[in-house]
């Protein structure tokens, strides 16, 4: 064969290997760019590193399925991981759901789970939503000087329900700490609203058997302000933890009449011995089950 024949034949093998090679390295480029919008768009649910080995995979399967092997071809395989992204949940979007709904976890990491327990300043949505109900014009204590918590815990039907307090600013990294620990534990709470959903009109929250903080408002039955007007109290489960007065004459709330023997075993009793006890005093908190004057079970306050 002649030279020049030869030579052609080299340069026309030489620009085909180019060419797949340049095709390859787009197709990566392709699925390591979805990985990217993936992570900028925040994708919850799914690991980053499931995405990247899914992403990869598509990487190392496009020249088998591109020739008819069967399988998803390389651009039908990104769009189904396209479609499962759209199906989750980022952050802002739990952020946004209000208090007291169901949370499904089962897909959530542990370090997402920890970033769903925060505090801050009260946004003018909150401050609307107390002012003139739980929140008094007062000289006592400043909005600027609570705080809104956004935390987890374990309802009463075994499922994690988003909650929410309104606690003193000094003690709100404590109560995160404590309900943390509580949820990992799966300490059951039934109910954590903010009291303003009742009136701030305490006896109902009581009944319901809602777990609450802040309320700025007097002891009952007498003149005193109560340590919930500065943020600095904690009732936990008040249904099956009341208030006990006059040697059980007086209860709070008034459904909770077969809760105030405290001798009797039952569900949701806090004790010495219970997990929600040892974390609070621990914490520096004193337990009005403690009290001598009354019994205030579901009481926790610095």
């Amino acid at each position: 064969m002649k030279f020049w024949k030869k030579s052609a034949i080299i340069i026309f093998f030489v620009c085909l290997a180019f060419a797949s090679l340049s095709v390859g390295v787009n197709m990566n480029v392709s699925n390591i760019g979805q990985v990217q919008e993936f992570s900028d768009k925040g994708v919850m649910g799914q690991g980053i590193s499931a995405i990247v080995a899914e992403a990869v995979g598509n990487c190392e399967t496009d020249s088998e399925t591109d020739e008819g092997s069967g399988s998803l071809s390389g651009s039908a395989k990104s769009m189904e991981v396209s479609a499962n992204a759209e199906e989750l949940l980022n952050l802002s979007d739990i952020k946004d759901m209000a208090a007291g709904s169901i949370l499904d976890i089962a897909a959530l990491g542990t370090e997402l789970s920890e970033s769903l327990f925060y505090s801050e300043e009260l946004n003018p949505e909150v401050q609307q939503k107390i002012m003139g109900i739980s929140y008094q014009e007062n000289n006592n204590i400043s909005m600027e000087e609570l705080r809104y918590l956004r935390i987890l815990h374990v309802g009463f039907d075994g499922q994690t329900h988003i909650g929410e307090l309104l606690v003193n600013q000094s003690i709100a990294e404590d109560v995160l700490e404590i309900m943390a620990e509580l949820y990992e534990n799966g300490y059951e709470i039934e109910k954590m609203v903010l009291v303003d959903n009742y009136g701030a009109d305490d006896e109902q929250s009581m009944a319901d058997n809602n777990t609450s903080a802040f309320n700025y408002r007097e002891i009952a039955g007498s003149s005193k302000l109560s340590r919930h007007s500065l943020g600095l109290a904690i009732d936990i489960n008040p249904l099956y933890n009341p208030c006990v007065k006059n040697s059980g004459t007086s209860i709070s709330p008034q459904n909770a009449v077969g809760y105030a023997d405290r001798s009797q075993q039952f569900a949701h009793k806090i004790d010495e011995n219970d997990l929600c006890y040892k974390l609070f005093t621990e914490h520096g908190f004193t337990w009005g089950g403690n009290w001598n004057s009354l019994k205030d079970y579901q009481h926790f306050e610095k």
